[in-house]
């Protein structure tokens, strides 16, 4: 009987530590480099740290310890060296002249991750956008490791069927994909018009901080949950009942991180949409991690890129039962405006974000009395499936209906039942 031979590529992972960081911090990034070789299908075997003063322009680590490297390489049995920073493509093809194994950067690993995990026509658009434009600027050797000879990390996408072609026939199929992903951006505006009489949120958050899990324990409904980094790309949409006054559409979408490429954000304007066009944003931060406040920043920071900044948010802390510190609940909880505290994977709290919510969308709760005639039974219907009925009382053959809800649905139905009643007159 034949044994699978098949390994994971062993990956060798580099960081430099300059005069404007701290090894803490550079170490902690590693790490989650880390995780993205892993989330990619490698085998972390070695990291190498290197201190000095600013970042070599040729060579990245510079030429001494890039020669080390081949070395290592050799004796590790390396496959793929992953650099925690974007390299040039001077870098690349420096690196390459000497290192007898693949050469990829952390935006490379992302991209590789987003390749493998692209379900959807929409999504396998996007991230093949976003690799081409990645790698226009890359064609050195770099791009026959994309051939299907080397196979493994950095291999998946585009590259499979573009291995011969020039910077031309790229540009050509980046217009056309651009022009795809419009059209795709335009489907997505006309099921969004679908759907305006409910209020929309989004959740947004670093990747993995538990936005998946809440989504599910929200609506109860079935949503993929994986603990590695960026399990969502596509835009996951349920109904929410907060309250029978506040009923929701609430949006997952994919995770940020730090230095995201910034060809991904562009690629993913589509999906990313749904938070520009959302009425509340949830921003998920996983609590328990130690550099939670760095990563709120990254969220931000992307946030305003893709122009959400000023939407009126709720900071979800999560995962607070794996937080040792208690002081640090009390902590965040003064210095963050519309915040609340809760473990989604546990159910910790969920009544507090659920007032939380409420509190915030109830600026856009009306109550109003309308009289309906017994034969409006469908519009009465819609008062009850989308607010929360308060009274009812009958005079004749005419229904008083008392009810809260949201103030642009209620004027629909208003305008919907003035247009009955102009109907019946004529």
């Amino acid at each position: 009987m034949m044994q699978d031979t098949k390994r994971s590529e062993r990956a060798l992972l580099v960081g430099v530590v300059t005069r404007d960081q701290r090894r803490a911090k550079v170490e902690d990034y590693l790490k989650e480099l880390a995780l993205l070789a892993d989330s990619a299908g490698a085998e972390v075997v070695h990291t190498i740290v290197q201190e000095r003063k600013s970042i070599d322009a040729a060579f990245y680590i510079g030429k001494g310890k890039a020669e080390e490297l081949v070395w290592l390489a050799g004796e590790k049995k390396i496959d793929i060296v992953i650099f925690d920073d974007d390299l040039s493509p001077v870098q690349v093809r420096n690196l390459e002249s000497l290192i007898p194994c693949k050469i990829i950067d952390r935006s490379g690993i992302i991209l590789d991750i987003f390749a493998s995990r692209a379900r959807t026509s929409e999504a396998k658009t996007q991230v093949e956008l976003a690799q081409l434009q990645y790698m226009l600027p890359r064609l050195t050797r770099q791009w026959t490791h994309l051939s299907k000879q080397f196979g493994g990390i950095g291999t998946k996408g585009p590259g499979e069927t573009q291995i011969e072609t020039d910077r031309r026939t790229i540009r050509t199929k980046i217009t056309r994909l651009k022009a795809r992903l419009q059209e795709i951006s335009t489907e997505r505006d006309v099921q969004r018009k679908g759907r305006e009489n409910l209020p929309r949120a989004s959740l947004v958050g670093y990747t993995n901080s538990g936005k998946s899990t809440l989504l599910k324990r929200l609506s109860g409904a079935d949503v993929f949950i994986q603990d590695r980094l960026f399990a969502t790309l596509d835009p996951t949409v349920r109904l929410v009942a907060f309250t029978p006054a506040h009923r929701v559409l609430l949006s997952d979408t994919v995770g940020f991180i730090r230095k995201l490429p910034h060809h991904l954000v562009a690629s993913f304007k589509s999906t990313l949409d749904e938070v520009r066009d959302a009425d509340l944003l949830l921003h998920v931060i996983d609590l328990s991690h130690p550099l939670f406040e760095e990563q709120i920043a990254i969220v931000n920071e992307t946030l305003e890129e893709i122009g959400t900044q000023g939407k009126p948010t709720i900071h979800v802390f999560n995962k607070v039962d794996r937080v040792e510190n208690r002081s640090l609940i009390t902590s965040v909880l003064s210095r963050f405006g519309n915040a609340v505290c809760i473990s989604a994977e546990r159910g910790i709290n969920m009544n507090g974000l659920v007032s939380a919510v409420a509190e915030l969308l109830e600026g856009t709760i009306v109550e109003e009395t309308i009289r309906f005639k017994q034969d409006d039974y469908e519009l009465m219907s819609q008062v009850h499936d989308e607010g929360e009925v308060l009274e009812k009382r009958y005079d004749g053959t005419s229904v008083f209906v008392r009810f809260r809800m949201d103030r642009a649905r209620a004027e629909r139905i208003k305008d919907a039942l003035a247009r009955k009643r102009s109907r019946r007159r004529h």
